[in-house]
């Protein structure tokens, strides 16, 4: 057991990494530490030798290799999809098998600047000596270029449209000048770039065509079928109350079931069987807020509750993702008590609390 709130995933999975590399006979890129068959094993689950490795993300093969197989060649990765498809998850996971540091991180926001994408500078050193590399701070994308491995780029439509074109010299040359010393970085053999973005948030810069010609986007959708979400939402959940020191009730994979039943219903605009329609609410309603719904419905009950997991404990949290408009969805919601869960008897203790809330 450690202090530290959430380790960086090549450390917490540290044994399937030196097992994968061990019985590893693939050819491997420059700069890899596995290879590409060996970071899709990781990524999807397998085995290694007689180590048993779990899977990280459950959805499509294909898409896995579409996106390592671009990291292999001198073109950048670009994730795309809804809020909660597991981008920055994948992200993470890809950069630890690849060059063993996931760490490597620029977090794209409206504030970020120039500086925090290229290089900043040490005022201290910069009026003492003046330009010099010396005086130069490096960013993680500056370091990934010089020691060629992978950089990470979250959220890249968050940023400026302006910040965002400070790469594609990066991108399109491997360099990066400087023009302060009139010099340059080189990227190293192994340098190459994830990207990230959701093209759900309100307010987002769009990429600019000469920027987009420097990705390969591939697009990770929402799970497909309600068992693949259970399994995934039930695998995070269970990590997660592992990590957090929360019980997990016997009856969790019942809740599961019928807070991920809710939510794609309302995320999809009908019920699961196609006869009733439904108004859907502002929010994405992803995978990652039914698990972050469980995990906070687990903690009320472990501290507020005799222990027991149910509607009560999950009606808050369940709330708290489906409204994020006050007015608008709670409308949205109300109607799909009315119209669905009344009619439910198996679902009359949710409808009952959650009534008591819109």
């Amino acid at each position: 057991m450690t202090d530290t709130l959430r380790l960086p995933v090549e450390k917490v999975y540290e044994a399937e990494l030196k097992a994968l590399a061990k019985a590893d006979d693939g050819q491997k890129p420059p700069g890899w530490a596995l290879s590409p068959q060996s970071v899709v094993t990781y990524l999807l689950g397998g085995k290694a030798g007689k180590t048993e490795i779990s899977a990280k993300y459950v959805g499509s093969r294909r898409l896995i290799e579409t996106a390592v197989a671009t990291l292999a060649t001198d073109r950048a990765l670009l994730l795309l999809g809804v809020p909660g498809t597991a981008k920055s998850w994948v992200s993470e996971h890809m950069s630890a098998a690849i060059c063993g540091d996931s760490t490597r991180i620029i977090q794209c926001t409206a504030g970020t600047d120039e500086t925090q994408v290229r290089y900043g500078w040490n005022y201290a050193q910069l009026l003492a000596k003046g330009p010099s590399r010396d005086a130069l701070v490096p960013t993680p994308l500056y370091k990934a270029m010089e020691e060629g491995s992978l950089c990470r780029l979250e959220e890249l439509t968050r940023m400026g449209s302006d910040v965002q074109d400070t790469l594609i010299t990066v991108l399109s040359e491997k360099m990066m000048p400087i023009p302060e010393l009139n010099d340059a970085v080189y990227a190293t053999r192994g340098f190459n770039v994830i990207a990230t973005a959701n093209d759900r948030d309100k307010g987002v810069n769009d990429l600019s065509a000469a920027l987009k010609r420097r990705f390969n986007v591939v697009v990770l959708p929402l799970p497909d079928d309600i068992d693949s979400e259970i399994l995934i939402v039930t695998k995070r959940v269970n990590e997660m109350a592992q990590s957090l020191d929360l019980p997990v009730p016997k009856n969790a994979a019942e809740e599961i079931n019928r807070v991920i039943t809710m939510f794609r219903e309302l995320r999809s605009g009908e019920t699961l069987d196609g006869k009733t329609a439904l108004k859907s609410p502002s929010g994405s309603l992803s995978t990652a807020e039914a698990i972050a719904v469980m995990v906070g419905g687990l903690s009320h009950s472990a501290f507020f509750s005799d222990g027991s997991f149910n509607a009560e404990n999950l009606a808050p949290t369940v709330v708290g993702a489906v409204v994020k408009d006050p007015v608008q969805d709670k409308a949205v919601l109300a109607e799909y008590l009315e119209t669905v869960l009344k009619k439910r008897r198996d679902y009359a203790d949710y409808y009952a609390e959650l009534s008591g809330m819109v």
